[in-house]
This record gives structure tokens, C-alpha cells and sequence, in this order.
């Protein structure tokens, strides 16, 4: 149920909590989690199930590993550390760091691999096995020997000390320890009995580490801001509970400190799971879901495997989160994104992980969609725990590795559910006031509309508030920059100084050229609730700006039958206000990726957008013979009077640039002088021939 303005009905408080009771407490978790290792079990290094489930899939692992092992590893210093605090860059250092950690993922995996008499390092010499475990004991040790596990950026030493070196004495949980201590945790259980053999005591080494660095700052403090204990509820909160319960389950051998290290974990996954709306969606967007409500899926599996489905978690939300990527699933590599997401997938999500949960739930659009995106090559981006996982789960559990899929599609579908990704014709997630319609269910083919309300104050916020994304044969032309690079500016206080963050690059209005504000009082209010058969999403947009109710409302439709999207906008702003910064008056803009060309002479009043320059960066999948991404859009608006402006902007961030190709281009509709004040304009784009 939602009101007419779109607010959600909030979730059970506390549902994990009103599922498990007295289960999941600290004293019943003590004999609950007796033999927990034991369940998680791996086969032995060795085992015929690791190259069966391990070595077809990792051809590209393999050539990274055989081309490192023997160099130097990555070295991060105190000189990449302090760069963020000096100069605000924060790649420097997460990026070597970052390379450390996959480099030991890789080495992990081809040590259980390797077999007697089968070498899976073909160019190596012989004895690879030794080798590679003794790759696994020097990654692990310089771990241990790494002064903060914490990234620089995240770290508290500087704002309470002035320092630009980690404080060994106040070690700081953040993503990065969390991630570190997993990887430790999950390597311990799949090699132990190896490291034991070939590098005594490192095993211990391990777990004091992990204890005065993440399990012991966790158990005796309540002051970290990513528990959620002020309401405010974040991917943090899932992605560090989701590691924590790594290390707790197979690095920490006191079962009292164990129980309590999980108890504290399944509270902290109970307050981000309150926090998700009925409708499962995820302010943060797509790309942000992997890193939280992702994660909370992968901690809540742990939890069932690992008291023997004592703790199952199949619950309304989740059934509801689950749901959420293929919903907003544009076509082929493409996804809506907002706030600070990028509008292509990651190579390194895992798939695997959503198919199964998807089986277990019994939603066939989610299923097919994950097995669709799932590239089935293991990458160590995604963290040596993701990697693992469904190597667990094909080969040392005898689970199939794809989907088991249910008999009936998950609420609200529709669609058309074959080979390849379903592609559902209409979605609205009401307490994030996003819709998203397709003209064709099943296909990516023709016109996909994505009208966004919300407000300014949501996680990794943009100012993004009445925001449209348009694509054609399933690739984004009207469009949403995404997440620049981050450095000290992106969250801090100038972060609107960003362009990415800026409403002026959004496609939204600009009344009097004034641009949105932040917080959640700059808000949209829905007027027109969309429905599947009837796509059409109407929002009073004056809030945002500041200005009176009912001065600015857009409306957002998908016309199926005549094959168009149109986006209206009336206004009535009473008195001409002060302009703002442009200085150019009222005035709407549309963000393109791709060539423009605006119509000239007859052509008045028109544009085209195509989609040259724009990056392929998944072959097969964005434009295939099947799926030719060569169409584009065309554009023409009423009234013709509105001059349009074209700005230029030359991408040099490499991370939008990597999505967008070298630029992308704004249209600034600016309106005439007769009608600043109060008027209409209406933008109509359907595909070109």
C-alpha cells in the first residue's frame, strides 16, 4: 500500500528478529554454531571436484597468476596513505592494495587446483603446488604485516590526530579491514590444513590479527557509524556484518566469542533488512545493490549453512530485494542507474549467488536473469569469498551451479521468461518513486523509459530528483553520467562542486536556472501513480527547487501503441524569480551519450542521437547480429521557440569515460521569454528508422 504521494509501506520492524526469536541469540548460538566449520567444509586440496569446478573457468586467472608469481607484489606506503589526506587522492592507495589482495585470490584458487600428477600451471616448473601455497603464505603474511587494513580514506587518525600514518593502537573498522579479515577467513578454511604443513604458525599470526584488528574493535565499541544505531541504515552496515561473520565463524575458536561476534552480526543485518521498504528497492541503485542488499543475502546464506538451516531467511523483504537488479535491467550490459552508479555492470558481480537465491525463492525472471548475466568466469575483483562460493556450491556440496529455477515468476513480472534475460515490460518501486517500461516484454528492441522522483537527501545522492533515462534497442541515449572517480571531494563538503552530482547534468529542469537543492526536503511528490498497462509517472518537482507546491510538474510516459516516450513539463511560477546561477532564465536540460546532431532549417525543432562512440564493453551483449545497437533516437519538441543550447563535455575521468566513450553532450532548452514564467514544454523521442 502507498499513498498517493508514493510513500512507501514500510517492512516489519526488525524481521529477522520476529523470524528467529530467542534463536539467534548469543547463548543459543554457542551450540547452534558447534560444527559450523565442519558444514562449510572444503574438499581437500587436490580433490577432483576443485579442477573440475575451478580449472575450465579460470583460463584468464591462470594467465594473470603464472605471469605474476615470481615478481614483486604490490606495495602500498606510507606515501599512497597519506595522499588522501594531503592532496585527496584515494586510488593510489586502495588500487595497490587492491591488487595485493586479488593477487592472493588468484593464488588461492590455483593452490586447490593443483593435484599430484596434474599441473595446473602448465608454463611452471614442477612442484606447482608447493609453489602456490607458498604464493598463498607470503600474500597472507604481508596482510598481516600491513599496518592498516583500513583504507586511507575512511580512516578517523587524521581527524583526531593531525597524523597521516595508521594508528596501530585504535585500528579502524571500515570496508576494507572487513574485507581483508574475510579473505583471511575464507582462505584459512579452504587451506588450513596446508598452511599448517608448509608455514607453521601463520594460521595463529592470522587470528590474533583478525581479533585486535576487526573482531575485538567490533565487540567493544557501538560507536561506528555503519551499525545503523541512528536510523541511518547504509551498504556499509551489510557489507562489513556480511565479512565479519567470515572471520567469526572460522578465525575465531572461542565459541562464547564466536556466538557473541554473530549475534552481533545477525542484529546488525536485522537493521538494515528494517530499513529496506516493502518494494525491496535500493536508493543507492544497481550497482550499490551488490555491495549491500547483495551482501546481506551472502551473510543470511553463511548464517543457514552454517547452523544447518536452523536460521532461514526467507522472508517478504528479501523475496523483494532479490527481485530488484532484474527490474532495473535496461538491456544487455546496461542498467538505470542513480545516485553514484555507473549504467554498465561490473565484470566481477556475483551471479551465481542471486541464481541460487532466486531458485530458492522461487522467482523465475530473477533466476534467468542472473544465469543470463553470468559470465560463469570467476574474477578476483569480486573478493576471494564470492570467488569461492560457487566453486562450494558445484563441487564440494554437490549443488548444481545453475539455476533451480521455481514454477511462477516473481510479483509484478510479466514476462516473457525463455533463454537469455527476461526483460520485464514495467516496474514501479513506489518508496524510491522509480519506474521503468519497456515497450516489448521480453525484448530489448524499441524504447525503454526510466522516470525517477525520490528526494535529495537519499545514500550517494545526486541531485537527480525528476530525472529521465531513455534508451533505444537496449542502449542508454538520454542518460545519467553515473559515479565519477572518488576522491576526498566526492564526500565531502563540496561535493555538488562535482559536475556528475550536479542537477545543471541531469536531464531535469532548471526553473529560473536555479539548480535542486540537498536534503530530503527537496523532494518530488507523485501525482500520478504509473500502472503496467498505462506507464505514466507525474511529479509536482517545485519542492526540490525550493519553490511552492504545484509550481512545476513533470509526467514521464511510455506510449506503447504509438511507439514514443514523452516527457511533459507545465510550470506556473507565479512571478518570473531571480534567475540563478546560469543566468539564462528557465530552461530544461537533457544529458545524451553519444553523436548529436540538431536539426537545422525544416529540421527545426528536432534532434538525433545515435549511439557512436559509445563503448561495447561485453561482447555478445550490448550489440550482437541478433541485437544490432545501431539505431538511435529522435528527438522534437513543442514549442520550436526554445532555443537549444549544446554543451560539450570532454570526459577525461576514466571511469565515465570507460561507460560513455570520450564525452557526453547536454541540451539546454531554454525557454522564451513569454513563457519563463509559466508555460509548457514537451520533449517526444522515439527510434530512428
Amino acid at each position: 500500500m502507498t499513498s498517493q504521494h508514493g510513500s512507501p509501506e514500510l517492512p516489519p520492524a526488525f524481521p529477522l528478529a520476529a523470524a528467529w526469536g530467542d534463536t539467534a541469540s548469543a547463548g543459543n548460538l554457542v551450540s547452534l554454531l558447534a560444527g559450523a566449520r565442519g558444514r562449510l567444509a572444503a574438499p581437500a586440496v587436490g580433490d577432483p571436484a576443485w579442477c573440475a569446478a575451478a580449472g575450465p573457468r579460470t583460463g584468464q586467472l591462470q594467465r594473470d597468476a603464472r605471469a605474476e608469481r615470481g615478481t614483486p607484489w604490490p606495495q602500498p606506503l606510507v606515501s599512497h596513505y597519506a595522499r588522501y589526506f594531503r592532496d585527496g587522492n584515494r586510488t593510489a592507495y586502495e588500487g595497490l592494495v587492491g591488487a595485493r589482495q586479488q593477487r592472493l585470490t588468484r593464488a588461492v584458487v590455483l593452490a586447490l587446483a593443483a593435484q599430484p600428477g596434474q599441473n595446473p600451471d602448465p608454463d611452471g616448473p614442477s612442484g606447482a603446488a608447493p609453489a602456490w601455497l607458498d604464493e598463498v603464505i607470503d600474500g597472507a603474511f604481508l596482510l598481516c604485516e600491513q599496518s592498516s587494513w583500513s583504507w586511507a580514506a575512511h580512516d578517523d587518525v587524521f581527524t583526531r590526530t593531525g597524523d597521516v600514518l595508521p594508528d596501530l593502537d585504535r585500528p579502524y573498522l571500515d570496508l576494507g579491514a572487513g574485507e581483508v579479515a574475510a579473505q583471511l577467513a575464507w582462505l584459512d578454511l579452504v587451506l588450513g590444513a596446508e598452511l599448517d604443513g608448509r608455514a607453521p604458525g601463520l594460521r595463529r599470526r592470522i587470528r590474533d590479527e583478525v581479533q585486535a584488528r576487526v573482531i575485538r574493535p567490533f565487540l567493544d565499541r557501538l560507536d561506528w557509524h555503519w551499525l545503523g544505531l541512528d536510523g541511518d541504515v547504509h551498504n556499509w552496515n551489510p557489507w562489513i556484518h556480511s565479512n565479519l561473520l567470515a572471520a567469526a565463524l572460522f578465525l575465531v575458536d572461542d565459541p562464547w566469542v564466536r556466538a557473541l561476534t554473530v549475534a552481533r552480526c545477525i542484529e546488525g543485518l536485522d537493521r538494515f533488512l528494517a530499513a529496506i521498504p516493502a518494494d525491496g528497492a535500493i536508493d543507492e541503485g544497481f550497482a550499490y545493490w551488490w555491495n549491500g542488499a547483495g551482501r546481506a543475502l551472502e551473510g543470511l546464506s553463511l548464517l543457514t549453512e552454517a547452523t544447518g538451516g536452523a536460521l532461514d531467511a526467507d522472508l517478504p523483504v528479501v523475496r523483494e530485494m532479490a527481485a530488484f537488479p532484474h527490474r532495473m535491467h535496461i538491456g544487455g550490459s546496461w542498467y538505470l542507474n542513480v545516485a553514484d552508479g555507473p549504467a554498465q555492470a561490473a565484470p566481477a558481480l556475483p551471479w551465481s549467488m542471486l541464481r541460487r537465491w532466486a531458485g530458492q525463492l522461487g522467482n523465475a525472471d530473477a533466476a534467468a536473469h542472473a544465469e543470463a548475466a553470468d559470465s560463469g568466469e570467476p574474477a578476483p575483483a569480486a573478493g576471494l569469498g564470492r570467488m569461492l562460493r560457487p566453486i562450494l556450491a558445484a563441487g564440494a556440496h554437490g549443488v548444481a551451479a545453475g539455476p533451480s529455477v521455481g514454477e511462477e515468476a516473481g510479483p509484478g513480472s510479466g514476462s516473457v521468461v525463455g533463454a537469455g534475460y527476461p526483460l520485464v515490460p514495467f516496474a514501479y518501486l513506489p518508496s524510491v518513486q522509480v519506474m521503468v517500461a519497456r515497450e516489448t516484454a521480453g525484448s530489448s528492441t524499441g524504447l525503454f523509459l526510466a522516470a525517477k522522483g525520490g528526494h535529495n537527501g537519499e545514500h550517494h545522492n545526486h541531485r537527480d530528483v525528476g530525472s529521465v533515462v531513455v534508451a533505444v534497442d537496449g542502449v542508454p541515449l538520454l542518460v545519467d553520467a553515473g559515479q565519477p572517480t572518488y576522491t576526498a571531494q566526492t564526500f565531502g563538503p563540496d561535493r555538488y562542486s562535482i559536475r556528475a552530482m550536479q542537477s545543471a547534468w541531469h536531464s531535469v529542469p532548471a526553473p529560473a536556472g536555479q539548480e535542486q537543492g540537498t536534503g530530503r526536503e527537496f523532494a518530488a511528490h507523485v501525482v500520478h501513480v504509473p500502472a503496467a498497462g498505462n506507464p505514466v509517472l507525474g511529479l509536482e518537482l517545485g519542492a526540490a527547487y525550493g519553490l511552492a507546491p504545484g509550481q512545476w510538474v513533470r509526467t514521464a510516459a511510455l506510449d506503447r501503441d504509438a511507439r514514443q516516450v514523452r516527457v511533459t513539463d507545465t510550470w506556473d511560477l507565479a512571478a518570473a524569480p531571480q534567475e540563478g546561477a546560469a543566468g539564462d532564465g528557465t530552461s530544461i536540460t537533457y544529458l545524451a551519450a553519444g553523436t548529436v546532431r540538431i536539426g537545422t532549417g525544416a529540421h527545426a525543432g528536432t534532434a538525433t542521437i545515435s549511439p557512436a562512440g559509445i563503448p561495447v564493453p561485453v561482447p555478445g551483449t550490448a550489440a550482437t547480429p541478433g541485437n544490432p545497437a545501431t539505431r538511435g533516437a529522435a528527438l522534437r519538441w513543442e514549442p520550436e521557440s526554445a532555443v537549444v543550447l549544446v554543451d560539450e563535455w570532454q570526459l577525461d575521468d576514466p571511469l565515465l569515460a570507460g561507460v560513455w566513450g570520450a564525452r557526453l553532450t547536454r541540451l539546454r532548452f531554454r525557454m522564451s521569454a513569454d513563457n519563463r514564467a509559466a508555460g509548457a514544454f514537451t520533449l517526444t523521442v522515439e527510434a530512428t528508422p
